[in-house]
């Protein structure tokens, strides 16, 4: 039987958390962006924030809390109070690859809730302007050619640039030699003048190189062609079937966030996808907006944690 002040206190939260779920939310909402300000991910936060805190009546406050490539901002919500006041936009990286290459404070299917896939943004396979390869096929043979001559950059080892490259390796069996940077910046000045030979990174960091001239895109590692580059075919239109290397991003909340809140902020999020204004701006940013379920996102979430596993594997890639 339970005891008298365990009954009372199982009472008193029936009654406290719907109360607290109709008024839901009394006060702004904190969205911690696991990254510095300024990058795809604040960005995308900024965008959508904005509309689900007018549709809310609350502002999304956002907090930038880098380190650790997303984990540390994205553990600092699987450790918040479950009261939705909480929540992050994360990412790949710190969702689904950082499980396979570093020690991880969080279980992320167990200690956070996955709320909705905000967007993708697919990542770009580029090379010089000067390259002598005008199409993946002829880069590949040129790769082929010559094993371990040419040289790829990335932002740093475990990255989406890198392990899409690794990818790219292990389905094309070519031998290319990684060589990582602090960023991207310092990864692309190095590849315009062509002292590396090719680069895989976000849509947004190369389109303006390849609009300007500067680099050549090869192929676009979504499962369709985007519309900013509807020139550029896919991977897999390249005789690369099931190869996809994407960045992406969305939003989770603490597990033991009651269901009445989750509901109102799952509603508030896809609706504000959904936006035509916030689709017009992200779109031209080369993101793909998605805004799905709890449920698809979780087994996205899956799929690209073993996807990603397998290549680190492989590759044997490290954190430095």
């Amino acid at each position: 039987m339970m005891k008298p002040y365990a009954l009372a206190a199982a009472l008193l939260a029936a009654l406290v958390v719907p109360a607290t779920a109709q008024t839901w939310p009394e006060k702004s909402i904190r969205l911690i962006v696991p990254f510095p300000a300024g990058g795809p991910t604040d960005i995308i936060a900024r965008v959508v924030g904005q509309t689900v805190g007018e549709r809310l009546g609350q502002p999304l406050v956002i907090d930038n809390r880098g380190g650790a490539g997303g984990v540390t901002g994205t553990d600092a919500v699987a450790k918040a109070a479950p009261d939705g006041y909480t929540i992050a936009l994360s990412s790949a990286g710190a969702l689904a690859i950082s499980p396979s290459l570093q020690r991880m404070p969080y279980q992320t299917l167990h200690d956070l809730k996955p709320v909705t896939l905000v967007a993708k943004v697919p990542e770009l396979l580029v090379v010089p302007a000067s390259s002598p390869a005008r199409t993946l096929s002829e880069f590949l043979a040129m790769a082929k050619a010559k094993p371990g001559d040419l040289n790829y950059g990335s932002t740093g080892p475990g990255g989406m640039p890198h392990l899409a490259s690794e990818l790219l390796k292990a389905a094309a069996k070519i031998d290319i030699v990684h060589v990582p940077y602090a960023g991207a910046a310092p990864a692309v000045n190095d590849l315009l003048p062509g002292r590396t030979q090719m680069m895989f990174a976000d849509i947004p960091v190369l389109l303006p190189h390849v609009l300007g001239g500067g680099l050549r895109a090869l192929a676009v590692g979504s499962a369709q062609r985007v519309a900013l580059l509807p020139d550029v075919p896919t991977l897999a239109e390249q005789g690369l079937p099931g190869v996809e290397a994407e960045n992406w991003y969305g939003i989770v909340a603490p597990a033991a966030i009651p269901a009445p809140i989750f509901d109102k902020l799952r509603a508030a999020f896809v609706a504000a996808i959904a936006d035509p204004q916030v689709q017009k701006t992200l779109t031209a940013q080369g993101a793909i907006l998605v805004g799905n379920s709890p449920e698809e996102f979780a087994a996205y979430i899956d799929k690209e944690t073993k996807k990603w596993a397998e290549v680190v594997r492989i590759s044997g890639a490290k954190l430095e």
